[in-house]
C-alpha cells in the first residue's frame, strides 16, 4: 500500500534501456561505460553486468566507494577534490580507478600524495561551457601532460568530453548538430595527440546524443546515464519515447480544489527536486501526470501536470472534466522532469512487480 512519494522502476522497460544503448555501443564496436550516477544502485548495476559490461562511470567519490565492492574500473567524472586524496588513495589500492583534471594545480597535487597508479582523463569543453579546457588551449594540455609524466603513478587515459549543452535542444536535428560538432572538436585532440600516445581514449557522454545519433566511429568510449530511467525533459527533446520512461514517483492526492481546478499532493520539491522545463503547450511544468493503472502506469492525462512544488507540497494542474474522477486518498502516477534528480532523493526503488531495490543512500 503506498502511503507516501514512492519511487516505482518498471523493470522490463529499465531493462529494454540498458540492452538498447549496449547494443549501440557494440553496433560501433566501442566501449560502453555506463554512468550510474542517474540509479546508484547496485542491484541494478548487476543487469548491466549480465551484458558483460565491466566498467563504469561515476560522479563521486562516495558512488565510487559503493560501487567498488562490485566493479573494478571505475572513471569518476567529475573534476577532482584534491581533499579527498585519502579516499582517492583507498580506491586506488582497491580498484582500476580514472580521475579527471583540467589544471596543472591538480596533477602536480596528485603527483606529491598518490601512493598508487591511477588513470586520469582531461576534461575538454565540447560546447557545454560548464568547465573543461577548449579544444585550442593546447599550450595547456600540454603542460598538464608534460607534469603529469614526471610522475609514475599517473597515467593519461584520453580526453572525456559531456556535451551537456544537449539537454537545451528541442529536435532531434539539433541534438545531432550538437553531437557532431561535439565530437569533431575532441577528435582534433587525438589527431594532434596520437602519435605520442597511440591508446589514448575519447570519451563522451549525454543521453540525448548517445541516444538519437548513430555514428560514434570516431569515438572510442560512450557514457551515458539517464538513459537507463529517461524522463520527461528527455520525451520533450526526442531522445525517447513516453513508453521508454522507466520511473513514475507515485504520491497520494491530500486536497482537491475543484474551484480552481487543482489537486494537492503529498510530493514536493524534496521528492522531484524542483526541476522543471517549459512545455511547449503547458508552459512551466515539474512533472507530467500518467494513468494510474494496475502495477504501474499508463498513457499520459493530457493537460494534467505538475503546476508548482513547494518542500512537501505539489499542486497539480487539473482539467475540469477529471477533477470529479479524484478523491482524497488515491495516489497519482507522476513522470519526473528529471529522473536522475528525482532517483538522488528517494531511498529505495519499488518496482511494478512488487520488489524493493536498494540504493545508495
Amino acid at each position: 500500500m503506498i502511503t507516501k512519494p514512492t519511487l516505482f522502476l518498471n523493470e522490463s522497460i529499465c531493462r529494454s534501456n540498458i540492452e538498447a544503448m549496449f547494443t549501440k555501443a557494440q553496433r560501433n564496436d566501442i566501449v560502453f561505460r555506463p554512468h550510474f550516477k542517474t540509479h546508484q544502485s547496485l542491484e541494478i548495476g548487476r543487469w548491466f553486468r549480465e551484458l558483460g559490461i565491466d566498467k563504469i562511470t561515476v560522479s563521486s567519490f562516495d558512488m565510487a566507494e559503493y560501487f567498488a565492492p562490485e566493479w573494478n574500473d571505475i572513471t569518476v567524472a567529475f573534476p577532482v577534490n584534491i581533499l579527498q586524496i585519502n579516499t582517492i588513495n583507498s580506491l586506488a589500492r582497491k580498484i582500476r580507478l580514472n580521475l579527471l583534471t583540467e589544471s596543472v594545480e591538480t596533477i602536480n597535487f596528485l603527483s606529491k600524495n598518490l601512493e598508487s597508479k591511477i588513470g586520469f582523463f582531461i576534461k575538454i569543453d565540447s560546447g557545454y561551457h560548464r568547465t573543461g579546457l577548449a579544444p585550442v588551449e593546447t599550450e595547456k594540455i600540454d603542460e598538464i601532460l608534460s607534469h603529469s609524466e614526471e610522475c609514475k603513478l599517473l597515467e593519461f587515459q584520453g580526453f572525456l568530453a559531456h556535451a551537456g549543452h544537449s539537454y537545451e535542444s528541442r529536435s532531434k536535428a539539433e541534438i545531432i548538430e550538437i553531437h557532431e560538432n561535439s565530437v569533431s572538436a575532441i577528435v582534433s585532440l587525438k589527431d594532434r595527440y596520437a602519435g605520442r600516445f597511440p591508446n589514448l581514449v575519447i570519451s563522451v557522454g549525454d543521453t540525448p546524443t548517445c541516444s538519437v545519433a548513430e555514428d560514434f566511429s570516431l569515438v572510442d568510449e560512450m557514457r551515458p546515464g539517464n538513459f537507463v530511467f529517461y524522463d520527461v525533459s528527455q520525451f520533450q527533446i526526442g531522445s525517447c519515447d513516453i513508453s521508454q520512461i522507466a520511473v513514475a514517483l507515485a504520491c497520494p492526492i491530500v486536497a482537491i480544489h475543484a474551484e480552481r481546478n487543482e489537486i494537492v499532493i503529498y510530493g514536493g520539491g524534496v521528492h522531484f527536486s524542483k526541476e522543471r522545463l517549459e512545455h511547449e503547450k503547458l508552459g512551466l511544468i515539474y512533472g507530467l501526470v500518467a494513468e494510474n493503472v494496475v502495477n504501474g502506469w499508463g498513457d499520459i492525462i493530457p493537460n494534467m501536470y505538475v503546476k508548482s512544488l513547494s518542500q512537501e507540497h505539489g499542486i497539480i494542474a487539473t482539467p475540469e472534466s477529471e477533477i470529479p474522477k479524484y478523491k482524497i486518498g488515491d495516489v497519482l502516477m507522476i513522470l519526473p522532469v528529471h529522473s536522475c534528480m528525482t532517483a538522488d532523493l528517494v531511498k529505495h526503488y519499488r518496482t511494478t512487480g512488487g520488489k524493493t531495490i536498494e540504493k545508495i543512500s
